[in-house]
């Protein structure tokens, strides 16, 4: 059985046991396609079939877009990796818990070991200065949201861990400062254009091809209430607002704010995968796939480049993919992988949060595409 039969049958399954409401699926071996595949629904209820070219919320597949933004104007000498923030942002000035204003730096940013956490502080903050993250919906500005972290103390030292944060909300911030104007403007003119994602945006370019959001239910996915929460019963929270890729007050989160097309995140894992060019010094692009933060534990089996996660041991990981793989994913239903070592790029957009990206719907792709049970 080939690798895009075994696909194929599980995406079949998938659909039909309704883990998934809908998706597409790339795979990729050394630049040609083994698979193309789009399924499901990209709206259920109205019976609208998803389509190659349907768009979705990205989440957490803006990073390592705004990562590879930030390392071709690296690249282009406009700023440092080991550059303080808070010499472009002056207003970011965490403190750490000793009250010592922290040292962050953009290599800290790139690789979440800043002493940045996700859902930072909570109970330290009023409820009217809470942060806001990326996937809810706000009428703050950049500055606003997040110059409130000055008043509570980072998770730990720069440099000390590592935790998956919001740090690419701030590099996005750095990114906008350095080049002037919108973040998604300097996206565009580093990445999004030269590469041709044509639907890599901080707004929905056709709103008639974006997929409805839905979340897990009871019994299979139920379509996204605004606001709609997740993980309270594992003991985190997440608050999804759909609407907000609609909303231009919003700040454009680095970390989670884009939308667009498989084949737009394709075009970018392929250009990582082959060494960058016409984006990015082939050094970079090797840099950005390699272990970034040394022997700082990651999550497990694994360590952290500029782009995703790079595993280290699949045993620990409990994963298909081999060591070197470098993966990640977005928390509305996306997940994609690079294995260097075999050429492979894949890309999994679906509409369904959070079993898409967290789910076990992932690891099923990977066992399929190595043909492991």
């Amino acid at each position: 059985m080939t690798v895009a039969d075994r696909v194929d049958r599980m995406i079949d399954h998938a659909v039909e046991q309704e883990r998934i409401t809908g998706a597409v699926v790339l795979v990729y071996r050394n630049g040609e396609p083994l698979l193309r595949r789009a399924a499901g629904f990209s709206d259920r209820e109205a019976g609208i079939p998803m389509q190659i070219d349907s768009i979705f919320r990205y989440s957490s597949i803006t990073k390592p877009i705004v990562a590879t933004t930030a390392l071709a104007m690296v690249d282009a000498g406009l700023f440092g990796l080991d550059d303080r923030v808070s010499e472009y942002l002056p207003w970011f000035r965490p403190k750490t818990a000793d009250g010592a204003e922290a040292a962050i730096t953009v290599r800290h940013l790139l690789t979440h070991t800043s002493g940045l956490v996700y859902n930072p502080g909570l109970e330290l903050l009023p409820a009217d200065r809470a942060i806001t993250l990326g996937i809810s919906d706000t009428e703050l500005g950049l500055e606003e949201n997040f110059a409130r972290h000055n008043d509570i103390p980072l998770a730990f030292a720069p440099g000390e861990r590592w935790a998956y944060s919001f740090a690419t909300d701030i590099l996005g911030g750095v990114v906008a400062a350095v080049h002037g104007g919108s973040l998604e403007a300097a996206v565009v003119h580093y990445v999004a254009g030269p590469l041709g994602m044509h639907d890599a945006r901080f707004h929905v370019t056709d709103p008639g091809r974006l997929t409805v959001a839905y979340g897990d239910g009871p019994s299979r996915p139920v379509r996204m209430s605004d606001p709609w929460v997740a993980g309270e019963d594992a003991g985190w929270r997440a608050v999804f607002s759909p609407s907000r890729i609609f909303n231009p007050k919003a700040f454009q989160s680095g970390g989670a704010g884009m939308a667009g097309t498989a084949d737009d995140l394709l075009k970018l894992l392929e250009t990582l995968r082959t060494g960058g060019a016409p984006i990015l010094k082939p050094e970079t692009a090797i840099a950005g796939l390699s272990n970034q933060i040394g022997n700082i534990e990651g999550e497990p089996g694994s360590r952290f480049g500029f782009f995703g996660a790079v595993i280290t041991d699949p045993r620990e990981a409990g994963t298909a993919l081999p060591p070197g793989a470098v993966q990640w994913g977005g928390v509305y239903g996306n997940t994609w992988f690079i294995d260097p070592a075999e050429g492979l790029t894949v890309v999994s957009m679906t509409n369904t949060a959070l079993e898409g990206c967290m789910g076990f719907y992932p690891e099923m792709l990977r066992r399929a595409v190595y043909g492991r049970r």
